[in-house]
């Protein structure tokens, strides 16, 4: 497999918002800690270190192996559970939704560039155990976003009337779709038809993936993770400091320029049970919880807090806080959006005296398999042109290849200055006709841009097949016009080839935040 690589700015794909980041602009150089490069993860060691507790550590290394009892598991990810005890040991996690069969093909390039980071973090701190971590969504309730993937330009979608958190609805409803889908898929399938819960089903499958590579898979919907997040849930139920703190830097970015995507509430916690995860609300002297009948006093809901923690649900504000508060972490690994939305929570997180994470963006990727490196190569476009719209692409793929002058740019100009003389000798003689002459400039302005249309569309079809391989190009790598790695499934590569994954290990650099260009042999 053939590698290149492009600044992600070239790809026209990302808001300025992350590319200043990327670039370490120095307005957003207070919104964070510390940059993700190799040699600044010495000080985050000894950060982590100070603030990490054993019990916590004990608390964690019980709890997963409890939920790994009834999965087998290679001796890499046994190893991994256990060193977690060590004060010596720590984490680069990333998180992600259970979208059915992994969903878009990012979700598996943030695990290889969780497993690539403790790699490279390894041969630079020796002295150290650094472990991948998938931190599931499990209590996400966005059941319309993780219902359906693509694969091979097919949707297929997942349909139950399960409410709730996503991480406990029943997978067995999945059997009838497991039957349309293309293929072998026997890991899915063993995971989706052995388990009662979804987060089960997805530990399982990503076992099956990323065993060998000592990857663990944390549910954090547990009732003895949520006891070590009890001052936080208290907290923000009564004294609200996160939404104070996030609110004042969302202020600050926006001042800015910028413009920040989640937004903070006064309570940051839903309640959570079977079949119902909904947001608490103060009224008047009581919590309830919205759309139901549900309504506590305030000593019962502290009661709640102490005995039953795992009933809270933190938002999108709080997730975050939890999970370096339950894990030795000291990178998170995310997308563009969420690696922005991270840069509002540093002061949250002083705080609550948790570290601030190292904030690494994910490795971004485009495949092209044979035929579609074939079509590159015929068409002779150069990388960066790909990323183009596709009439751009089209259009500025004509004008670099015609024999012919699609150009009217000197007739404009010279028509233009001929205007402005005709009407200064106009006005010269009457002032009234000033408005006649500006608009028959306007008129033959208008009549030269419609001829410049016409010879391209000409010179468009002297070239239409080749047009068409560049069309059939673009829908190939950017479906329905979105790029490849948001849209398609793995498994359209990994059918193909079962290597591809392992391919990805080998490939991505985690600390060279450049768009990866990955080519199969023609």
């Amino acid at each position: 497999m053939q590698l290149n690589k492009l600044p992600l700015s070239d790809t026209q794909s990302f808001s300025s918002f992350f590319l200043d980041y990327i670039q370490q602009k120095d307005t957003l150089k207070s919104f964070y800690n510390r940059f993700p490069i190799v040699e600044n993860f010495k000080a985050q060691l000894a950060d982590k270190s100070d603030s990490f507790t054993s019990a916590h550590r004990k608390t964690l290394v019980d709890t997963l192996f409890k939920q790994y009892k009834n999965l087998e598991v290679s001796e890499s990810v046994k190893k991994n559970i256990s060193s977690l005890s060590s004060t010596k040991t720590f984490t680069i996690t990333t998180g992600h939704q259970l979208n059915i069969f992994t969903g878009p093909l990012y979700f598996i390039y943030k695990i290889v560039t969780v497993i690539n980071a403790c790699k490279e973090l390894k041969k630079v701190y020796p002295e150290y155990e650094f472990v991948p971590v998938y931190w599931m969504a499990s209590e996400d309730h966005d059941y319309e976003e993780i219902k359906y993937f693509r694969l091979y330009g097919q949707k297929y979608v997942w349909q139950t009337d399960q409410k709730g958190a996503v991480g406990r609805f029943s997978p067995k409803a999945i059997e009838s779709l497991i039957k349309e889908i293309p293929g072998e898929i026997k890991f899915f399938k063993d995971a989706y038809l052995k388990n009662n819960s979804l987060s089960a089903s997805v530990r399982q499958y990503v076992n099956a993936l990323f065993s060998q590579e000592g990857l663990l898979v944390v549910d954090a919907d547990d009732r003895d993770l949520k006891m070590n997040f009890r001052a936080v849930i208290e907290n923000d139920l009564f004294d609200h400091s996160a939404k104070q703190l996030v609110d004042s830097s969302t202020s600050q970015l926006e001042t800015l320029g910028y413009h920040p995507q989640v937004h903070a509430r006064e309570i940051n916690f839903f309640y959570l049970e079977e079949g119902l995860r909904s947001r608490i609300e103060k009224k008047g002297d009581e919590f309830i919880v919205v759309d139901t009948s549900l309504r506590f006093s305030k000593d019962q809901i502290i009661k709640m807090i102490h005995e039953e923690p795992e009933k809270f649900s933190p938002n999108v504000m709080l997730r975050p806080l939890y999970q370096e508060t339950i894990l030795p972490n000291l990178a998170y690994v995310g997308g563009p959006a969420e690696v922005i939305y991270w840069l509002q929570f540093k002061s949250m997180f002083d705080h609550f005296k948790v570290p601030f994470p190292l904030l690494m963006p994910r490795n971004f990727a485009l495949v092209m398999d044979g035929p579609a490196l074939r079509k590159f190569k015929k068409t002779k476009l150069h990388l960066v042109d790909i990323f183009k719209e596709k009439n751009s692409l089209c259009t500025d793929w004509v004008h670099q290849n015609t024999t012919h002058d699609l150009s009217l740019e000197s007739a404009k100009a010279t028509l233009a200055q001929t205007f402005v003389e005709l009407k200064a000798r106009a006005v010269d003689i009457d002032s009234t006709l000033e408005k006649l002459v500006s608009a028959e400039s306007k008129k033959t302005a208008n009549s030269l841009e419609k001829i410049e249309r016409k010879l391209l569309k000409a010179e468009k079809r002297l070239h239409a097949d080749k047009l068409r391989q560049i069309e059939t190009l673009k829908d190939s790598l950017f479906p329905g016009g979105s790029p490849q790695e948001r849209i398609d499934n793995f498994l359209n590569f990994y059918q193909q080839d079962p290597q591809f994954i392992q391919k990805l290990i080998d490939s991505f650099d985690p600390f060279d935040f450049r768009f990866n260009v990955l080519s199969y042999n023609d």
